[in-house]
């Protein structure tokens, strides 16, 4: 997912040219493993960019922002993204959800908003909390985090931000709050003197509590509405609160970017509660022999081949032009002897050659599609095909390329990534 958001975020923008990439996550898959870096090879970064992690709180993903915004040299990109897990059955089964977000902070004239200023509150107020090697949160009872929690701390925070930017409520023209309970963001833009049409969506109904990613998609959910001059304050309620307000400079252009609204509109709805289960890890199914191999990855060959594997970055004959992947010292088209030039293949259009259902092959969502993928300039990869929606695919459907999770190698805790493809209407 971060991944995901973060290409969303870069079209349009160099890859070459960025001072850091900040990662937030409360459940990142991995505990001893630099995360940002993993995301800036997928992203096909410039390798001196700085890489780091934010964790263990969901206020992290706003912490993350806000210190990119107040970095004085280059460019800095942001990115959240959380999985989070609950137990069937609970509370949490029902609130939480999945997502990313992702935004790029620098200077110049490509600034849409800019940041006013920023306020936080540390407090040992622990509302809820995950021990290591659990799958779960523990979550102290609602009344208690409201009344005692969200009512007390997140007014204070954004008063005394408020305060030291002379701005009074009034002047507020969308409000965001992340980490409570439903509908608590009004019960605390009614004790802030906040009117009631500020109140950003709190996508509850429609994505679920994504952790770190929730602040920062109130704030896109903002920009994507937002005028030159409106005040966009966007406060997270963890141990205490994380709160920072933005003034919009000018609107948003249009542009290939799905961004907030458009990844809601393009999604493939799962119905079937065992297979949601199931997907998530909760359930423990016979999966057959086939599912028993070895998927133990040689970090060696990773390393060597990273941009290929990671960025989808293929060949180029210097000599014809044919593009191909993977790149080998010959070229397939003309032969040539080392002329091939990196040429990425993740934002190139492509469309389905031949494909076939396979219900034998081992698959978490059966039946494994497998197909033969054509991309614009000539190069051919048989890739897996998912997200495939009602409409099914066809000989020429349109293919756009998603990074995710090959293989996992359960026997040593290492998640394989590489690409598959997915039809053009199911993202």
């Amino acid at each position: 997912m971060a991944v995901e958001a973060g290409r969303d975020c870069l079209r349009g923008l160099s890859r070459t040219s960025w001072q850091a990439l900040n990662l937030a996550s409360t459940s990142a898959p991995f505990a001893d493993l630099n995360h940002a870096a993993l995301v800036a090879a997928a992203l096909r970064l410039n390798l001196n960019v700085a890489a780091m992690d934010f964790a263990s709180s969901t206020r992290v993903g706003l912490s993350a922002l806000i210190e990119a915004c107040r970095a004085r040299e280059g460019e800095q990109l942001v990115i959240a993204a959380d999985k989070r897990g609950a137990k069937p059955g609970s509370v949490q089964e029902m609130q939480y959800g999945c997502g990313a977000a992702a935004l790029a902070c620098g200077s110049g004239e490509a600034v849409f908003a800019r940041l006013l200023g920023a306020e936080s509150l540390t407090v040992p107020f622990f509302d809820h909390f995950r021990a290591s090697g659990q799958s779960a949160d523990y979550h102290w009872e609602e009344r208690w985090v409201r009344d005692e929690g969200l009512a007390k701390l997140v007014p204070q925070a954004v008063s005394a931000l408020l305060e030291r930017l002379a701005l009074t409520p009034d002047r507020i023209t969308w409000f965001g709050l992340s980490g409570g309970p439903a509908r608590s963001d009004a019960a605390i833009a009614k004790a802030l003197k906040i009117a009631p049409q500020s109140l950003l969506p709190d996508l509850q109904a429609g994505v679920g509590d994504t952790g770190t990613a929730h602040s920062l998609l109130q704030l896109l959910a903002a920009l994507e509405r937002a005028q030159p001059g409106d005040i966009i304050v966007i406060a997270a309620f963890a141990q205490g609160c994380e709160v920072a307000a933005f003034e919009m400079i000018k609107p948003l252009p249009a542009s290939a970017r799905r961004g907030l609204a458009g990844s809601l509109a393009d999604r493939v709805e799962e119905s079937a509660y065992l297979r949601l289960l199931a997907n998530e890890g909760q359930l423990e199914l016979d999966w057959g022999m086939r599912a028993e191999v070895d998927q133990k990855t040689a970090l060696t060959q990773l390393y060597r081949a990273s941009d290929q594997i990671l960025g989808l970055v293929g060949g180029r004959c210097s000599s014809c032009g044919a593009v191909q992947f993977p790149r080998l010292p010959n070229c397939v088209n003309c032969a040539a002897s080392d002329t091939q030039q990196p040429y990425a293949l993740d934002e190139v259009p492509a469309r389905i050659a031949t494909h076939t259902a396979d219900w034998l092959q081992y698959s978490p969502a059966p039946p494994l599609l497998m197909g033969l993928v054509q991309f614009d300039g000539g190069a051919r990869l048989l890739m897996e095909i998912v997200d495939v929606g009602a409409d099914g695919l066809e000989v020429g459907t349109p293919l756009s390329m998603r990074f995710r999770i090959k293989e996992r190698d359960r026997q040593r805790g290492w998640n394989r990534y590489f690409w598959k493809a997915s039809p053009m209407s199911a993202v």
